[in-house]
């Protein structure tokens, strides 16, 4: 549900509610009960996300959770330095293009 901010135009009365998106906005003050109470723009009217549940990870199974472990300690222990590919010496090392200056033309008198 939808938070929206109220002020009350005779208090200065400042609150939040949460209402559904199909309720009628309040008109009357909580605080001096009088019918001057107008709903604000703004940053209300907006789903505050609280809590666990909102997140593809939160109701992921205990045996997926224990098979993602062991890919991640397999893949921890298989990460050794001699064994990365920038290490190896099978593969040569790039070697720079060779640039060749042009020659002066020879001048003609």
């Amino acid at each position: 549900m939808p938070t929206y901010e109220y002020v009350c135009d005779a208090c200065e009365h400042r609150f939040d509610e949460m209402q559904s998106f199909s309720d009628e906005p309040l008109t009357k003050c909580p605080s001096c009960k009088k019918k001057k109470l107008r709903r604000l723009f703004g940053t209300g009217a907006a789903v505050l996300f609280k809590g666990s549940g909102f997140y593809e990870t939160d109701y992921r199974s205990d045996s997926y959770k224990s098979g993602a472990k062991a890919d991640s300690e397999a893949t921890k222990k298989s990460d050794s330095p001699a064994e990365t590919k920038s290490e190896t010496a099978s593969e040569p090392a790039a070697k720079p293009a060779k640039v060749e200056k042009p020659k002066a033309a020879a001048k003609k008198d």
